[in-house]
């Protein structure tokens, strides 16, 4: 990608995100509530402006509350049902949703897929779920990819958020084809990974997006098309905090695997898998020589931690199997020390992160660094319906229901912008899963 024009990006994106919450940059702080009398919306969570991140925080807010066992507010999820546009996408926020949405420049890849895996997951919203799900189809790249908004051209991160929107409704992402050309989500991806002819500490890592000149290993692309790889969403069934072996990187013994794709020109199976494993092994590489964790996107700030991009990290080795190499970073996270627990605090979408990796790895996130994610989660919105038995005992003082309250069983199954608009594009979704720093290049 082109460092000038990528260096122009960052600074944009700097000057517009004082936020933190999950998606533009893992580390960074949301902007304070708006100055005035206009209270916030009823059901949402947090208490800062949710004007670049309200879907966002919202979507990740109910995924972590659901996957601990926790029903989340009607009210919480009325009103990220509620954002949805006419045509089935999301804003980052909609501050009037009686409003017409504008297709072109107001409805993002990465809120609409967010929105998905929420809904799908708590049950009961079938219909958004399908309209997102068909916003998602509609808007495909003819290469098969998704940018940031309708017709940018596809990057790893905004691709793998869609990926994850067609698991959490019970679609095949390999199934899911062009229009035009037939391609899939994985002939983007696959051709976004630097391969055996990269310098052998970038081999397996992921481009963001392609560019002229050679692909740039980008470890927050990685973390999303390492998920992405695995045919999963943020949320999935944990193999168990011991599980699988460590991650095997790109076999380049003999020159590399060959081709990427068929004679169809569609992904191998085989390839994906293999992309998936030599991803997470550059991410676990990565992670260990910066002492068990991700360095920030941040503009001048190359030496500081990114807690997003690291909890984001461990979501995807623990997506395959490796939760076993997970462990440090997920130590890492837990002390106090590190500081983790604190750029958490009172921010529904970096707790929602902390409790998803630790769910993800086998943890406890009621018992994450001496620290009650799940409790401080759920007082930053509007009180739950119920807490599962297992649910963090120092919620009683609210009077939740520790017995659960059952589920509506429906899961939601169903059978252009430049690039420096959409750099904007990103500001405006706000903090979190992929995109904290997208554009962060190693040099």
């Amino acid at each position: 990608m082109n460092v000038r024009r990528s260096a122009t990006a960052l600074a944009a994106l700097a000057a517009l995100c004082t936020a933190a919450a999950p998606a533009a940059f893992a580390d960074a702080k949301p902007s304070p509530k708006p100055s005035g009398s206009a209270a916030l919306p009823k059901g949402l969570y947090g208490a800062k402006d949710p004007k670049f991140d309200g879907v966002w925080r919202q979507s990740l807010a109910l995924l972590a509350q659901d996957a601990v066992g926790v029903t989340p507010a009607r009210s919480a999820i009325d009103w990220l049902a509620g954002q949805q546009c006419e045509d089935g996408g999301f804003a980052a926020y909609r501050a009037d949703a009686s409003a017409a949405c504008d297709p072109k420049k107001g409805e993002f890849t990465d809120a609409t897929a967010a929105a998905v895996q929420a809904l799908a997951a708590v049950g009961g919203r079938s219909a958004a779920v399908e309209k997102g799900v068909g916003w998602l189809k509609k808007n495909q790249n003819d290469d098969g990819g998704w940018g940031m908004s309708p017709g940018s051209p596809s990057d790893a991160n905004s691709t793998s958020a869609a990926v994850g929107a067609f698991a959490a409704a019970g679609q095949d992402p390999k199934q899911v084809k062009s229009a035009k050309d037939g391609r899939t989500p994985y002939d983007v991806l696959l051709g976004l990974q630097l391969g055996c002819d990269a310098k052998e500490g970038q081999r397996g890592a992921f481009a963001y997006t392609a560019d002229k000149g050679k692909p740039v290993a980008n470890d927050l692309a990685t973390t999303a098309a390492a998920l992405a790889t695995e045919g999963k969403g943020w949320v999935f069934e944990p193999a168990g905090k011991d599980a699988g072996k460590a991650p095997e990187p790109l076999d380049c013994g003999s020159g590399g695997k060959d081709d990427k794709s068929d004679k169809s020109g569609s992904a191998k199976p085989a390839r994906v898998t293999e992309a998936a494993r030599a991803a997470a092994a550059y991410l676990a590489d990565t992670m260990a020589g910066h002492g068990s964790h991700l360095l920030s996107a941040m503009p001048g700030a190359e030496d500081q931690p990114d807690f997003g991009g690291t909890a984001d990290a461990i979501v995807a080795l623990a997506a395959g199997e490796h939760s076993a190499t997970a462990a440090k970073p997920l130590q890492w996270l837990q002390n106090e020390k590190n500081g983790a627990l604190a750029w958490a605090k009172g921010d529904p979408g970096a707790l929602a992160k902390l409790v998803l990796a630790a769910h993800a790895a086998g943890a406890d996130p009621r018992s994450f660094g001496g620290a009650d994610l799940v409790q401080q989660l759920n007082a930053t919105g509007p009180k739950p319906e119920s807490v599962s038995a297992s649910g963090s005992q120092a919620d009683s003082d609210e009077g939740k229901d520790k017995d659960g309250e059952k589920k509506d069983d429906d899961k939601g199954g169903v059978g252009g912008v430049w690039w420096t608009v959409g750099v904007f594009a990103v500001a405006g979704i706000g903090i979190g899963f992929l995109l904290s720093g997208r554009k962060k290049q190693q040099l």
